[in-house]
């Protein structure tokens, strides 16, 4: 069988690598400039690839094409694909036919990487033989070809889902569903819903869905759509700030890095995955005490003078920035801006009345930001880089405050990705620190 993969990233390579290892014909295709990391692992397989363009011809010929999620399904060749009758699959999907192992599964707008992360370093707490992949991490393909694990946590985006055909978690979790990458699907939020539920479509009775109990459009698709398999759904508003419950387990949360109300949430479906698992309440409590997110999401960094600096660059819309905000406990010098999605502020305009002193604007554009919040706030001010930002923030930052770098905005005004943001802005509140000194 003819096997082509469009697109040479760590999902393509890695669909790339299972397809040789299983013995298929493949033909890797990227229209883009490889890189060098993952052109030379082709080169060492021998495995046939072109870059900076797309053969069609030769791509209509194969009998299955493995896509990039990057890839719309709506352009022309893509269309022409589907026309011919051919399997256009991702890795996800491929992957999936070649593994007996205990597959969690996880998707959502929000939060998935940090549920993703912390479910992977439960099992990993309990001596489990685990694999992290997805989203985030090595590819699943990649890791079912080098290694035989019995248990694969995934992180999964509506795009991956939206190439499957048999593929089926044992434990799906899908935490919450708000307005992201309309584009793709027709601006129509019913289709991205439909998309973000695939996750459970080809669940069995015996197999355990996690849902968020207060999610509006999770609970109205639930009224009009029979599911499979077993339910359980999570609260997502919870009292108590030091402790977790989870079923008829109590769990210490104070000496766990997560905070905020949809950061429990992110735990309590964690601890669901856990405990299905058989991990003992003893290895969970363990497990949450030992756990380290990922930089760039709620990130406490450094304390300067009794001020906290926290660096949250990975709140790319608003929704993320609500539950920042609602995770402060101290008064919020905030840092945002960057290219706008079409945002609404109005669902955080309330938090930011209760919570924040001053709004410091970091972005080329920020006529919207000024627009919403100048009658909500007496200090605005507006820079243009991350330097710039942590110095002004500083002046508004008393003994006590938090400032907070969390944008509801994309990167690309000024950085290179939200990762670059952040980075630069901890450099610079570091280097403050320093020349203080």
């Amino acid at each position: 069988m003819k096997v082509t993969i469009l697109g040479a990233g760590e999902s393509g390579v890695g669909a790339a690598l299972l397809a040789n290892h299983l013995g298929f014909e493949v033909f890797v295709s990227d229209g883009g400039k490889i890189k060098d990391n993952f052109r030379q692992e082709l080169i060492d397989k021998g495995i046939p690839y072109e870059e900076s363009k797309h053969t069609w011809t030769s791509i209509f010929e194969s009998d299955e094409i493995i896509k990039s999620p990057g890839i719309p399904d709506h352009i022309p060749h893509i269309r022409r694909l589907f026309d011919l009758g051919k399997p256009v699959i991702s890795e996800i999907e491929f992957a999936g036919r070649y593994t007996t192992a205990t597959i969690i599964g996880i998707t959502g707008s929000n939060g998935k990487t940090t549920t993703t992360r912390l479910t992977y370093h439960l099992f990993k707490t309990a001596g489990l033989n685990v694999a992290l992949g997805g989203n985030v991490g090595t590819s699943f393909a990649r890791n079912i070809t080098e290694n035989k694990y019995d248990f694969h946590v995934l992180e999964l985006s509506s795009f991956q889902l939206d190439g499957i055909v048999r593929f089926r978690p044992n434990v799906a979790m899908l935490l919450n569903i708000t307005p992201d990458h309309l584009d793709r699907y027709e601006y129509k939020m019913e289709n991205y819903v439909r998309s973000k539920f695939r996750i459970a479509m080809n669940q069995r009775e015996e197999d355990l869905l996690i849902l968020n109990g207060g999610d509006p459009e999770i609970q109205n698709y639930l009224k009009v759509n029979r599911l499979t398999p077993r339910l359980i759904q999570v609260a997502n508003h919870f009292e108590d700030t030091r402790s977790l419950s989870v079923g008829d387990s109590t769990f210490d949360m104070t000496g766990c890095v997560l905070k905020g109300q949809h950061n429990f949430f992110n735990a309590a479906c964690a601890i669901h995955a856990a405990k299905s698992a058989g991990i003992s309440d003893e290895v969970i409590q363990q497990g949450l005490n030992t756990f380290v997110n990922d930089p760039h999401r709620l990130e406490h960094f450094t304390t300067i003078n009794g001020v906290d600096y926290i660096n949250d660059s990975k709140a790319t819309n608003v929704d993320s920035v609500f539950y920042a905000l609602q995770a402060m406990q101290k008064p919020v010098v905030w840092i945002a801006g960057g290219t706008d999605k079409g945002n609404d502020y109005g669902p955080i305009e309330e938090l930011v009345r209760q919570k924040v002193k001053a709004l410091i604007c970091l972005g080329v554009d920020n006529s919207k930001l000024l627009e919403v919040f100048s009658p909500v706030l007496k200090n605005i001010e507006e820079v243009k880089s991350a330097k710039e930002a942590a110095e002004r923030a500083a002046t508004h930052a008393e003994r006590g405050d938090v400032v907070l770098l969390s944008p509801a905005c994309a990167s690309f005004d000024l950085f290179k990705n939200y990762m670059d943001r952040g980075d630069q802005f901890k450099a610079a509140v570091l280097g403050m620190m320093n020349d203080k000194r």
